[in-house]
């Protein structure tokens, strides 16, 4: 039996083109839980944003936020994987020299940027509801404790262009693309299966009562920690390549369709 769904959010469960997930979706959540299964957003989004998104079903969730760097659940962090400040710094420093590259520096309950590009901004306040300029990112990374670094590419598609460039020179850090035009920059055990790993420890789930949706390869180990992984039909091919269970596209509501299967 089925006791935990864990699902990626953007290019998953949300529609193409949005920020929310269908219509519907709250009330199939409640239902799963009464069910005794619990649904666990897990995305590289950060921790404010998706508590916004899901406010009508927070306690019958739990959070994977920052692409494994945090989970929430019944109110508090209950577990967190930052980065340490020394690589933030090296991580800065590579990214600083690499064309069309910006940085954000994802915190717990805030995101940071330096950079004046209206293009950039306006990508970061459409992305994060919690986010704030400031005018020396190596002073955050002294200050405050960094889950992850979200790079924006402004020169897509990222596979072809920042992840080339940045992963070989990044070394020592886990540098995943995570959409179309970001990368995500972290600690090499940072990932949302580590963090799947923890949630199902401390609710004490094995991993065949465990299914969980993707369709990029920042979701690659939370699929292959889970003993039911799905992708959906408009997956990145490198992890269709890898796991074959496959729902219709985020567009068709494959997520939808497949949670009222369990009901």
């Amino acid at each position: 039996m089925i006791k935990l769904i864990a699902s990626d959010l953007d290019g998953t469960l949300f529609p193409p083109h949005t920020c929310a997930p269908p219509e519907g979706t709250f009330e199939l959540i409640e239902k799963l839980y009464n069910k005794g299964i619990l649904f666990v957003p897990a995305s590289g989004r950060q921790l404010p944003d998706i508590l916004k998104i899901f406010a009508p079903v927070l306690d019958k969730i739990a959070i994977i936020a920052e692409n494994g760097g945090l989970i929430w659940y019944r109110g508090e962090i209950i577990y967190s994987n930052p980065t340490p400040k020394e690589d933030v710094e090296f991580a800065l420093e590579i990214i600083g020299k690499a064309e069309g590259m910006y940085p954000l520096l994802s915190c717990a309950d805030c995101a940071y940027y330096e950079s004046d590009n209206e293009a950039f901004i306006k990508v970061v306040k459409r992305s994060y509801s919690s986010c704030k300029k400031v005018e020396n990112l190596h002073k955050i990374a002294t200050e405050k404790q960094v889950v992850k670094i979200s790079v924006w590419d402004e020169k897509p598609p990222c596979a072809e262009h920042g992840g080339p460039t940045l992963q070989p020179a990044l070394t020592g850090l886990r540098t995943i693309v995570s959409g179309y035009d970001w990368l995500d920059v972290s600690c090499l055990n940072a990932n949302k299966g580590e963090a799947l790993k923890a949630l199902l420890k401390k609710l004490e789930i094995m991993s065949v009562e465990c299914e969980a949706y993707g369709d990029h390869m920042n979701d690659y180990e939370m699929l292959s920690v889970c003993g039911n992984p799905f992708v959906t039909a408009n997956a990145f091919k490198g992890l269709k390549d890898k796991f074959k269970n496959e729902l219709p596209s985020n567009a068709e509501g494959g997520v939808i369709i497949r949670l009222k299967e369990h009901l």
